[in-house]
């Protein structure tokens, strides 16, 4: 046995919502070398320890809060102030999303030693075996993906090459291109219903294909793996009518909901939940038992603020909080629970894709592929709307958009701005202004900032410059 699947005996990884039985459970194990990797069960307990990036400082809130901070509506207090300067990373951030980096990595390890040594004939239980290889293949891709879009090519590690230290930056197209096979292999291997809550399913990785498909001007791809998703009419929107009925989206006692496409799942234990409670939250809220360190915040004077409609219901999860930098200052409701267990973690579940994401992608794919906004589109951009005014998501109302009002910029520049509005703080935003091109134009009209082009990527970190010695500091990303 290989000194890496070694290590891997000392990183199962703990993740349980104990109000559900079949919610997933991935409870420590003692695994003895000589059997390691003989039955489904044993193969089971490796690909929990694919989800430990998601545990600790690595995901739990700090990922998307820091994403989120390089947008239009996004600040940073303290020394996160750095996020929204748009001037690129100084030493200390470089360093603490070289943490990211190096939880991404150890992901991508773990996902490696299951594809690599999970057995292919076994007597029973091969399905299931079958199905955590491709479970490995989904989140190898989901964290390649963090990895290409904060810091373009990157080193490809895979289990054929997972023992060597000194790989060279792989091209973004390479990267993508294992990503997509990933995703496809995931797509097919994975089953159509979750076998535990939390775990990722074959609609998963057609959402992710359609997400990926986006990034990569395949609109036709995207277009078509949205409908999927749309057509198995296993998701829907949660209905709502008040601010507080989002609680049924993103309340800390929610087990999962009809929204639901892949979430990273926490739970009402010490060391089992999200750190986002404790960065977002303010004390006058009374949303979080700890107060919270108001580290991420916006500004209701901002014109993203200003411009959103003030009966959207999702503005309303915004609320006031004056803690020092003025009255305008607004800090979000979206992540509440008033009964975490410590102050890192609020059992709230992170969503990952949920179904909304899902409309937004078909309208903007169908809208490319066609040239112009067609009527399936529009219900598609509609159905968010109308749920975000209290309004039954399926049935059309007075307020909806019409075609007559758009063409095929100008519905796609209304996509962009409803995507703002429905995902603040699930690291969405930055991703979709770089992707459309349209991140320089928006932060100039709405924050008044020239973003200098080493802003788009993330600094290579220091761990990798200084132990991977096929990259040095001529391969290192522009401006840093």
């Amino acid at each position: 046995m290989s000194q890496v699947l070694r290590l891997v005996m000392f990183v199962v990884l703990v993740l349980t919502v104990t109000s559900c039985e079949d919610v997933l459970e991935e409870m420590p194990h003692d695994i003895v070398e000589e059997n390691f990797y003989q039955t489904a069960d044993d193969i089971k307990s490796a690909v929990n320890a694919v989800y430990l990036p998601f545990r600790g400082g690595t995901f739990t809130g700090n990922y998307a809060v820091i994403v989120d901070t390089h947008t239009d509506w996004g600040y940073g207090r303290g020394s996160r102030a750095v996020l929204n300067d748009w001037n690129g990373l100084n030493t200390s951030w470089a360093n603490g999303v070289g943490a990211m980096w190096n939880g991404f990595y150890l992901g991508i390890r773990n996902a490696n030693i299951v594809i690599a040594n999970a057995p292919a004939n076994l007597d029973d239980g091969q399905e299931a075996v079958d199905q955590y290889v491709a479970e490995a293949r989904f989140l190898r891709a989901y964290f390649y993906l963090q990895l290409v879009r904060n810091w373009g090519g990157v080193p490809l590690r895979t289990e054929l090459n997972m023992e060597e230290q000194n790989l060279p930056r792989n091209s973004i197209d390479q990267v993508y291109d294992l990503i997509l096979e990933d995703l496809l292999a995931a797509e097919s291997g994975l089953p159509e219903d979750q076998s535990e809550i939390g775990r990722p399913t074959s609609f998963a990785a057609k959402t992710m294909l359609a997400d990926v498909y986006l990034d990569l001007a395949m609109y036709d791809d995207a277009r078509s793996k949205a409908m999927e998703v749309i057509q198995s009419n296993k998701y829907s929107l949660v209905p709502v009518t008040t601010r507080d009925d989002f609680w049924n989206i993103f309340g800390p006692d929610v087990i999962t909901s009809l929204e639901e496409i892949w979430y990273i799942k926490y739970s009402h234990l010490e060391g089992q939940g999200n750190f986002m409670g404790w960065i977002v939250n303010h004390a006058s809220t009374n949303l979080y038992n700890f107060g919270g360190a108001f580290a991420h915040y916006s500004v209701a004077t901002d014109p993203f603020y200003q411009n959103w409609p003030d009966d959207d219901l999702r503005k309303s999860l915004w609320d006031i909080a004056d803690f020092g930098l003025g009255d305008s200052t607004i800090v979000t409701r979206k992540f509440p629970d008033p009964n975490a267990v410590t102050r890192n973690d609020i059992s709230t579940d992170f969503p990952i894709y949920r179904y909304a994401e899902v409309l937004y992608i078909f309208a903007e794919a169908d809208t490319r592929v066609k040239g112009a906004p067609t009527p399936e589109a529009l219900d598609a951009v509609n159905q968010v709307h109308r749920r975000a005014l209290g309004l039954d998501p399926t049935q059309p109302a007075s307020t909806d958009f019409v075609a007559g009002d758009y063409n095929l910029e100008s519905f796609i520049d209304l996509i962009i701005e409803e995507r703002g509005y429905e995902f603040i703080f699930e690291a969405k935003r930055w991703f979709t202004l770089k992707r459309t091109g349209k991140a320089a134009e928006i932060l100039k009209e709405n924050r008044g900032v020239d973003i200098p082009e080493k802003h788009y990527l993330w600094p290579l970190p220091n761990s990798e410059l200084n132990f991977n010695e096929a990259i040095n500091d001529d391969d290192q990303n522009p401006g840093y």
